[in-house]
């Protein structure tokens, strides 16, 4: 069982992730952890560019940073992991991943290390949930996969059955919003607040063009959800 000393720190530390200024382990694992994960998703980005300079610089960047977080981490965890018995295991994980999507985007085969890379949000999501950590890039995890379950619908060719199930996943969707909306990331700049917009906007008219029941307008609206979320997740997810 996690000692009290470890529990106070870890409760303070989480009930406040907007100070940056706490100090200790619990907000120095997850500040290194954010910057690897911006490399992260730099990486995802340039896969499904198609970029392989920019995908084999973005993965060697988070190969770096992996390797020395895992350097500092792997035999003494942060106090939110440390009853975690497959900590140690989850770091091993994702630098196995990193080598083989590396080798794959090398090969020039990005489309395959684009999916290689997916499952280290899969790894990183799964440690978090095992030990009831929530951070940005969950909720932006979240939202994503309702995303994509609309993208990739076919809601019964957006007959009225169809149209009204997509008006229940739409709702989803919005409510997954909204718990980004009201959890921002901490290290959010002046950006933010109109990339945010953008997301929010193609959810509100994707809201209105089911109400309308305009099948144009419909899969119109569902194609541009997909940008505007991208360019949230490269610079904040």
């Amino acid at each position: 069982m996690i000692s009290r000393r470890h529990a106070l720190l870890l409760a303070a530390a989480l009930a406040l992730p907007s100070l940056p200024a706490i100090a200790g382990p619990v907000q120095d694992f997850e500040r290194e952890l954010r910057a690897a994960y911006a490399d992260y998703r730099a990486a995802l980005f340039r896969t499904n560019a198609n970029d392989k300079a920019a995908s084999e610089a973005a993965i060697d960047r988070m190969g770096g940073k992996w390797q020395a977080l895992t350097a500092k981490w792997s035999a003494t965890p942060p106090p939110q992991y440390a009853d975690d018995k497959g900590f140690k295991g989850t770091l091993a994980k994702v630098a196995d991943i990193l080598g083989e999507a590396r080798k794959e985007a090398v090969s020039g085969k990005l489309a395959e290390a684009h999916e290689t890379l997916e499952k280290i949000r899969d790894e990183l999501g799964a440690l978090r949930r095992r030990n009831g950590v929530v951070v940005f890039s969950d909720r932006m995890n979240a939202y994503h996969e309702q995303m994509e379950k609309i993208l990739l619908g076919k809601y019964d060719g957006f007959d009225a059955r169809g149209v009204a199930a997509l008006r229940d996943d739409t709702a989803v969707l919005a409510f997954l919003l909204q718990e980004i909306v009201v959890n921002p990331p901490a290290d959010r700049d002046g950006n933010y607040e109109t990339a945010l917009a953008a997301v929010r906007k193609s959810v509100e008219d994707l809201r209105q063009a089911v109400v309308t029941g305009d099948v144009t307008n419909i899969k119109a609206a569902i194609k541009t959800l997909k940008q505007p979320y991208a360019r949230l997740f490269l610079n904040y997810g």
